[in-house]
Order: structure tokens, then C-alpha cells, then sequence
């Protein structure tokens, strides 16, 4: 679909779109605003596993966002309706914080060192030594490996940090065993997304700010698929790749001249 004034629900990723470093980005307040207005369906993505929907609810009111716990879907969250799909009430062994933990629980799934289904392993500012090295011995008594995201490092104040993708690729090392990665780039956490507004994938826009993940992954989904250049990704970063975004905008606030 190329044409948006077709498209009838929204996804949109949340750092370098709506927010940069909790400040909100020119246009965003209004747009959220005028979604709820229009009565339009719309969810918040984000890759970020550590916090619950609640939490980044809270965080994102404090830039001045006023998004419901209901309209954000995280990797954690989209972890846990995969598992619930693949498993239901099954158990887990789990490296990662509040957020993938609390959609576990929520999902129906046990919280166990002994014989898991699964290691999951998810976001943590924390990581332990000795949780790697449980879920490299759980792995090779026959435990499947789930990671929330891919992304290699993370923000922090001092500096890029590792983050899960790279921790996966310690675990791979050891254990000869990749994970099954859920958030994006997978456009199964488009379509877990979709579910969740009761929306079509022909009649949908994912708004991002990266090729590698917000778009390709969009496009596998059969979105409609805008870049904006307030993020990560400017114009000369959209030539590295073999495909495109249906559009490129300066920020959201072009949304809003239509």
C-alpha cells in the first residue's frame, strides 16, 4: 500500500520518534492527541524489554506523552504471547528485569531454574556472570533459547552498554544454540501488535526511525512504512540498503499538515 490515506490504524516505535532522550519531539503530542480524538487505533512499540507498558506509560507522561499503559506493546510483551502460543503454561528460566518477567507471570508461565521449556533472555542493566553461565547449562540439557530483541548494545549515560544481542551471541558461542528473537526486526511483533487493535496489516502505518528494523520489518508485515529522520537514520543511511520506506518525513509533525 502506498497511499495513506488508506490506513485506518498506526503502529509507531517510540526513542527517535515520539521522544529523544525523554524530551518529546516536535509534533508527537499533537499527533497522539488527534489519534484518540479521531477515535483512530494505535500502539507504542519499542524493543525495550526492561519496562513494563505501566512504566514507560509513566516515563513517557513525564516528557509530556500521554500514552495508556494499553496502547504500548514491548518486546517483553510480545515475547510472552509468543511463548503463551507456543506453550501454554509452560516455564521459563529468565535473565532479564520487570519487564519480560511481568508479562511471563501475566502470560501463565513458571519461573524456574529446574528443567525449563524455555531461556528467555531479555534486557537488564545487570548482567550476571552466573545467570549466563545457568543458562548455558539449562540450554545444553535441551532448553529452548528465546531472546526479546536483537539489539547488540544499549544507551546509558556513560555510553553505549551490551545489551541482549550481544549477550545471545556469548551464549551462542558457548552452547552452538541461537535464539528465536522475537522483537523487531521479526514482523512478528507487527502482527502480535496488529492483534492487539484488531487491525489489518493492508490498512496499517508503522512509523520508525531504522531501516534495519522499524521498516524492513514493516515491510515484511505489509505495512505502510514512513521514516523519520529525527532518530537514528538520516538520508544517506536509506542508500546502505536494497529496499525502501513508502515515505520519508523530517519528523511526525508532518503527519499533521495533511
Amino acid at each position: 500500500m502506498s497511499n495513506r490515506a488508506e490506513i485506518k490504524s498506526w503502529l509507531t516505535d517510540m526513542d527517535g520518534v515520539l521522544v529523544h532522550e525523554n524530551e518529546a519531539l516536535p509534533g508527537s503530542a499533537d499527533l497522539l492527541r488527534k489519534w484518540k480524538n479521531d477515535g483512530t487505533p494505535f500502539l507504542v512499540l519499542t524493543n525495550n524489554s526492561i519496562f513494563t507498558a505501566r512504566d514507560l506509560s509513566a516515563r513517557l507522561r513525564a516528557s509530556g506523552l500521554d500514552v495508556p499503559e494499553d496502547r504500548i506493546w514491548t518486546s517483553a510483551l510480545a515475547t510472552a504471547d509468543f511463548l503463551k502460543s507456543q506453550k501454554p503454561g509452560g516455564s521459563a528460566y529468565v535473565i532479564g528485569e520487570a519487564g519480560i518477567l511481568t508479562a511471563l507471570h501475566d502470560a501463565g508461565y513458571i519461573m524456574t531454574e529446574t528443567d525449563p521449556d524455555f531461556v528467555v533472555l531479555g534486557e537488564t542493566r545487570n548482567y550476571s556472570f552466573e545467570a549466563i553461565t545457568k543458562a548455558i547449562r539449562l540450554l545444553g540439557r535441551g532448553a529452548r533459547f528465546i531472546a526479546t530483541n536483537p539489539d547488540a548494545t544499549g544507551p546509558s549515560a556513560e555510553g553505549p552498554m551490551p545489551a541482549t544481542g550481544a549477550v545471545a551471541a556469548l551464549i551462542t558461542k558457548a552452547t552452538g544454540k541461537e535464539p528465536y528473537v522475537v522483537g523487531k526486526p521479526n514482523p512478528m511483533m507487527f502482527r502480535s501488535a496488529l492483534n492487539q487493535i484488531g487491525a489489518h496489516s493492508e490498512e496499517t502505518g508503522m512509523i520508525g526511525d531504522r531501516m534495519d528494523t522499524d521498516v524492513v520489518a514493516g515491510i515484511e508485515a505489509g505495512l505502510h512504512t514512513i521514516l523519520v529522520l529525527t532518530g537514528i537514520s538520516d538520508r544517506a543511511e536509506i542508500e546502505r540498503y536494497p529496499f525502501r520506506p513508502d515515505e520519508v518525513l523530517d519528523g511526525v509533525h508532518q503527519l499533521l499538515d495533511d
